[in-house]
């Protein structure tokens, strides 16, 4: 099977190597992808664009960008029960831009943590920033971010790494965070060319205890010379297994 290269994310040891949100989410997942991937150059299968979704998250970002401007909370913040508004920051579009985001090096490992976020409130009681993501879906199930799917736990993980990144650049931030979660109805009776939506107002208490002992778990693992095993419910390594086999 060939594998395709990825010259931009080769980790080098002792070298600084910028490390995403989305590669510790990796790590977790699988430690032997992670390592092919940024030890040994060797790019990640991927995954297809989602374009509705991101144009949910423009144009949320548009809504909540207009109440920024006029210092005044956004209709959803209401729901909270806590005194919010958008946080208004000169680094605001650098800490939104995929290729940017909020920074920190972590001198012990000589590795840069970076997040692209979705949105930041604060509350004007506290002074806390709170961390707010966009999520978009279509289901007629009841949405909760405790069901126990991966992809929900990784949601919950991403919460986490923004707070701790946004700590580490001296803010104080609440432990709690909002998912703005925007569910599109199925049950309209037609299409008529527009899609309604269920927005969902959805809090999570999170802790960033855990980030950091995973940045120095995640440094020895780059570090060394060997492959590590496979995770057990790994679907991209048991689905290369089973065409080796073939």
């Amino acid at each position: 099977m060939a594998f395709r290269k990825n010259n931009t994310y080769k980790y080098e040891p002792g070298k600084n190597f910028r490390l995403s949100r989305s590669a510790i989410d990796s790590f977790m997942k699988c430690n032997k992808c992670f390592y092919i991937n940024r030890r040994m150059n060797v790019k990640d299968i991927g995954m297809p664009g989602f374009s509705l979704n991101s144009a949910v998250d423009e144009l949320l970002k548009k809504e909540f960008d207009h109440h920024r401007e006029s210092k005044t909370a956004h209709p959803y913040m209401k729901s909270t029960g806590r005194n919010l508004i958008p946080f208004a920051h000169e680094d605001l579009d650098i800490w939104r831009d995929n290729f940017k985001g909020v920074s920190y090096l972590h001198e012990e490992t000589n590795l840069t943590i970076t997040g692209a976020i979705d949105d930041v409130w604060i509350d004007l009681d506290t002074d806390e920033l709170i961390v707010v993501e966009y999520k978009s879906t279509s289901t007629n199930s009841e949405i909760s971010l405790n069901d126990g799917t991966p992809w929900k736990e990784g949601y919950k993980r991403q919460i986490d790494i923004y707070q701790w990144l946004l700590k580490m650049n001296g803010f104080e931030v609440s432990d709690d965070s909002w998912f703005i979660y925007a569910n599109g109805l199925k049950t309209v009776g037609s299409f008529s060319n527009e899609l309604k939506f269920d927005t969902l107002v959805l809090k999570y208490t999170g802790s960033t205890d855990w980030v950091e002992p995973k940045i120095l778990e995640i440094k020895k693992l780059l570090d060394q010379d060997t492959i590590p095993e496979s995770s057990d419910n790994c679907e991209t390594c048991s689905y290369v297994t089973s065409v080796n086999s073939l």
